[in-house]
């Protein structure tokens, strides 16, 4: 299906000027993107960025023992394979889908011509790629640092405020994977949380019920991670 699908909801694609906009938009592309779909891995050349409008794609950095742990998520407010569109790359991480939804997409030669033709979407991708850097910098510090718990918190949150839903459908081997852990790690910490009241969790469904509980017990990183967003992009997660 050719033409984006309500682009305002990527805050990136949103925060052009029509001049600009318009330089990409005869080329994008609606899709929906189901839940695991594998969009590159390691080694794979980016030939398409994608930015999403209420899907979450998430970035795994992967280990030759076959262990895998989520360095980064990418959502409305942002978009993959940006980089790619100021020089040839290839991908560094795995990038699958974790929340299904609606993107737009775009061949980076196409993304690229664009950026070429305009300053404004050159410094924002620039700007993107600094910022989601600063994620992914952060991750590393929080899962070596940071109890299972409060990562679960902020993980929360973060998919939160990409969706603007209380309910995130996932499944427990997902939730392992992108927390690093076992999944009877990541039943014993749902099950505390839900003692305390702030979630209730269901096979492969968590339900939001305290989200200040929550944030209280989050770790920084989620409101570092946020604010960086904030600071580099003409975003607002609120």
């Amino acid at each position: 299906m050719s033409g984006p699908l309500h682009p305002l909801k990527n805050r990136l694609l949103a925060s052009l000027a029509p001049e600009d906009y318009a330089l990409v938009a005869s080329q994008l592309s609606h899709v929906e993107l189901e839940k695991g779909r594998l969009l590159c891995d390691p080694g794979d050349p980016i030939e398409t960025a994608y930015f999403p409008h209420d899907c979450v794609i998430s970035l795994m950095t992967l280990m030759e023992n076959g262990a895998a742990i989520e360095s980064a998520t990418i959502g409305r407010e942002g978009a993959l394979g940006l980089m790619a569109a100021i020089a040839p790359r290839q991908s560094l991480s795995r990038a699958i889908v974790q929340i299904p939804g609606a993107a737009s997409r775009i061949g980076v030669a196409a993304l690229a011509d664009a950026a070429r033709r305009s300053p404004a979407l050159r410094d924002l991708i620039d700007r993107h790629n600094e910022a989601l850097f600063g994620h992914a910098v952060q991750s590393v510090a929080c899962n070596a640092l940071h109890p299972v718990e409060s990562r679960f918190c902020r993980w929360l949150l973060s998919c939160r405020d990409r969706i603007d839903v209380d309910t995130v459908s996932l499944t427990q081997e997902f939730l392992a994977d992108m927390l690093g852990v076992q999944r009877t790690t990541v039943t014993a910490v749902a099950g505390s949380l839900q003692a305390k009241g702030l979630i209730r969790y269901r096979r492969g469904v968590v339900d939001i019920l305290d989200r200040a509980g929550i944030e209280a017990m989050a770790c920084e990183c989620y409101g570092v991670v946020r604010r960086g967003y904030e600071r580099l992009l003409p975003i607002s997660f609120d």
